[in-house]
Formats: structure tokens, C-alpha cells, sequence
């Protein structure tokens, strides 16, 4: 059976604050992503982990998704060559230690 896919927007806003004191924002990126994990499960998973900060798990999670969705949607690049197969076994050792919220092997 076939997970149920879930779809997430990202968007990144520099803010800066000028000198008469307001704040300027300015949209840095944005763009989809899509998967079946729950990500706002996976934070509440990754605090367990002794971050110093809630924002600090909710970095680590998006980080490790999206490292590994770019990881296997570009195996063949030369770049990941000798970082696949160590990102791999670290995220096999996180998951095993938090779970990923769902049954999968991913």
C-alpha cells in the first residue's frame, strides 16, 4: 500500500532591521516539497534528543529530510559519492533511536 503523500511549502524571509528601527523583510526562497512523513511528528520525536532549543529540532528535522531527499534524488552526483553512505548510516541511527513517525524504511 502506498503512503499517503504530504505537501509542504518552505518559505525563507530574510528580515533585517534598519536603522530607524523597523524591520525589512525580503522573501530569500521559497519552493514545494512533498513526502509521507509527519514533519511536525518528527520534531516533537527529535526533542527527545536533548536539543537546546525547540528551534533546534525543528532545524534538525528539516535538515535531515532534506538531505536526504536531495541525496536520493541525485545518487549519481559525484558530490554525495563519500557523504551517501555516512549521511545513510547516520540517519539509520537517528531513526532508530526516535523512529520516523511512520512504518516505512525510508
Amino acid at each position: 500500500m502506498e503512503k499517503q503523500k504530504k505537501f509542504y511549502y518552505v518559505n525563507v524571509v530574510e528580515a533585517n532591521q534598519k536603522d530607524d528601527g523597523k524591520i525589512k523583510m525580503a522573501e530569500v526562497m521559497d519552493f514545494n516539497f512533498k513526502g509521507h512523513h509527519d514533519l511536525a511528528d518528527m520534531v516533537e520525536a527529535a526533542k527527545s534528543l536533548g536539543f537546546k532549543k525547540d528551534k533546534h529540532a525543528k532545524e534538525f528535522v528539516l535538515a535531515m529530510r532534506f538531505m536526504h531527499h536531495v541525496i536520493k534524488k541525485n545518487s549519481d552526483n559525484p558530490v554525495f559519492a563519500e557523504f551517501g553512505a555516512q549521511f545513510e548510516a547516520f540517519k539509520k541511527s537517528v531513526k532508530g533511536q526516535l523512529g520516523c513517525g511512520c512504518d516505512c524504511d525510508k
